[in-house]
């Protein structure tokens, strides 16, 4: 009986071990300057949380926001981002064994700043959204990573009621359906979230839905948005209004069922609300407020998909833009544009709450981050 413990306990060690060194941090910066290393990556150990640095890429200006391409070999960024009459997305090949991360090639991103890219799960197509000039482009990606000419790009020009900040259009994120047939697109300066059916098969990928957006409320100003793991519900984080939209989900359509904020009552104004990741097992949502407040808000979240908050923790920092959950649900990474610091959390999986764990990350400007099991 004592060997079959003693090798049970060995086997989930060596398991436990492996995924250690198999988890990556990627971190994207407002870097500004050419010689600085504006993408960092880290091994994230994930027995004890302690980040470790593997690479990193320079020559590349303002890549503020990154994903992953589904077999974990590429890396996707806006890049060109806050700079006048430009904006790109780039392509890097990563490569854990040479501990490299390459640059490939680059294209035009459709638009002024871009601020979200995201991959299909086929990891043939890759969508940014453009936030100056409110817009949604489509590339098609190449067999070696390397991002094709634009093949669909779509402009707005709608606003709404805010006389400052919502003139026109700001698409701020582009995020897939859970069975990737659709794409979201919440537009803080439209207070809208367009969706458009995605269908892989076509040269030109989106195509226009018969309701091809959902109202928000009014100076809402959504920015981000996540699916339950369940698929049956939908959330957006609205910037503007410092809330949280809830939605039932069902084949394109979102039909809004909760909206609570994301601020204690006592706050009533100057909200910054950012990001927003539900825990891989659906009990948690977390949600990162900048500004005065620089936390993250925790709800639960019950079988009907709404929300109650249970309580706020500190990210430690100032301005968390982005964060991210690895993907076992064990850490929470968050980056803090304007301290310019990168913190883990550890998550308790039962109540939800965090605590700091492992070392922290100076990097100056951090504006995002991904996390990927490779």
């Amino acid at each position: 009986m004592k060997l079959k413990i003693t090798f049970l306990t060995l086997a989930f060690l060596v398991t436990s071990a492996i995924f250690s060194q198999n988890t990556y941090v990627f971190l994207g910066s407002y870097n500004k300057d050419k010689n600085a290393e504006a993408i960092q990556v880290y091994q994230l150990d994930t027995l004890k949380g302690k980040l470790t640095k593997v690479t990193s890429a320079k020559n590349v200006i303002n890549p503020s926001y990154l994903t992953i391409s589904p077999n974990g070999k590429y890396v996707y960024a806006c890049t060109e981002t806050k700079t006048p009459n430009d904006g790109n997305v780039s392509s890097f090949e990563f490569n854990p064994q040479n501990k490299t991360l390459t640059f490939l090639n680059k294209q035009r991103s459709g638009g002024e700043n871009p601020v979200y890219v995201s991959v299909h799960k086929s990891g043939k197509w890759l969508v940014n959204a453009n936030y100056t000039e409110g817009s949604v482009s489509v590339h098609p990606l190449l067999e070696n990573g390397k991002i094709d000419s634009l093949a669909q790009n779509f402009q707005y020009t709608d606003g709404s009621v805010h006389k400052e900040r919502q003139t026109r259009s700001h698409v701020h994120s582009a995020v897939f359906s859970p069975q990737n047939d659709y794409l979201f697109l919440p537009d803080l300066g439209a207070d809208k979230i367009r969706c458009y059916r995605f269908d892989t098969k076509l040269k030109q990928p989106l195509v226009e839905t018969k309701n091809p957006f959902t109202k928000t409320d009014l100076e809402a100003g959504p920015r981000h948005f996540t699916f339950h793991p369940n698929q049956k519900f939908g959330y957006c984080i609205e910037e503007m209004a410092g809330a949280i939209s809830v939605y039932q989900y069902d084949n394109g359509t979102l039909d809004k069922i909760q909206r609570i904020n994301t601020h204690p009552d006592k706050i009533t104004g100057g909200f910054e609300s950012s990001d927003i990741h539900i825990s891989p097992d659906g009990k948690f949502l977390y949600a990162t407020n900048r500004g005065k407040e620089n936390n993250i808000a925790i709800f639960s979240i019950d079988e009907n998909g709404l929300l109650k908050n249970i309580g706020y923790h500190s990210t430690l920092g100032k301005h968390p833009r982005v964060f991210a959950l690895d993907e076992s649900g064990k850490f929470l990474v968050a980056t803090n544009v304007n301290s310019g610091n990168v913190v883990v959390f550890k998550r308790n999986e039962k109540t939800g709450l965090l605590k700091k764990t492992g070392n922290e990350i100076k990097m100056e400007n951090v504006s995002c981050v991904q996390v990927k099991r490779i």
